[in-house]
C-alpha cells in the first residue's frame, strides 16, 4: 500500500513484518519432542524432563536511522509460568496492561546468539500484541542495532532475504 509519509512527504510503501511461526527452542525440537508441545498462532507450550517452557508472540520495532519507516518483527518471547498464566488469563481483556521480564526466543538473521537476550515485554491488551524492549545493558550487536537504529539498506535486504526464503 503506497502513500505520502507525513514524516517526509515523499511516496512510500509500507514494508513487510518479518514474522517467525514459532520460537527458536520449538523450531528445534524432534517430531517425538513435537508431541509434548502445543503452538497457536500467539501462544506456546513446551514441556520437557527439564520442565515447562512458554512462550507468547511478541511485536519488535527496529527503527531505521535513515527512513522514516520501522522495520517490524513478529517474534517470540519466553516468560515465567506466572507470567504467561496472568497474560493468558488477560488476553481478552482489553483493558489489562502489564510489563514483564522476558526472554528473546527468536534468533534473528544476521547476529550470532551464543545466549538469550533478556528483554521487557510491554502489554496494552488494547493495541495489540505486546511490545518487546531488549535490556539495554546487555552487550551485544543486536542490542546496540536496536537502540542505533539500522540503515534503510540493512532493512531492505532482510527483507528481501526473508521474502526470497518464503
Amino acid at each position: 500500500m503506497k502513500y505520502i509519509c507525513e514524516c517526509c512527504g515523499e511516496e512510500k510503501e509500507d514494508w513487510p513484518a518479518l514474522a517467525y511461526d514459532s520460537p527458536y527452542f520449538y523450531s528445534c525440537l524432534s517430531e517425538d519432542e513435537l508431541k509434548n508441545a502445543k503452538l497457536t498462532s500467539d501462544l506456546c507450550i513446551v514441556e520437557t524432563p527439564e520442565g515447562t517452557h512458554h512462550f507468547i508472540r511478541a511485536v519488535l520495532i527496529q527503527e531505521v536511522a535513515d527512513d522514516c519507516r520501522d522495520l517490524d518483527y513478529g517474534i517470540w518471547v519466553s516468560l515465567s509460568e506466572k507470567s504467561y498464566h496472568e497474560y493468558v488469563e488477560n488476553y481478552d481483556d482489553k483493558e489489562f496492561e502489564a510489563e514483564y521480564f522476558g526472554w528473546l526466543s527468536t534468533y534473528l538473521p544476521d547476529y550470532e546468539f551464543s545466549e538469550s537476550t533478556p528483554t521487557t515485554v510491554v502489554v496494552n491488551n488494547s493495541i495489540g500484541r505486546p511490545f518487546v524492549f531488549p535490556h539495554q545493558n546487555h552487550e551485544h550487536a543486536f542490542v546496540d542495532d536496536f537502540y542505533n537504529g539500522i540503515t534503510k539498506e540493512e532493512a531492505e535486504r532482510r527483507i528481501n532475504r526473508v521474502l526470497k526464503a518464503n
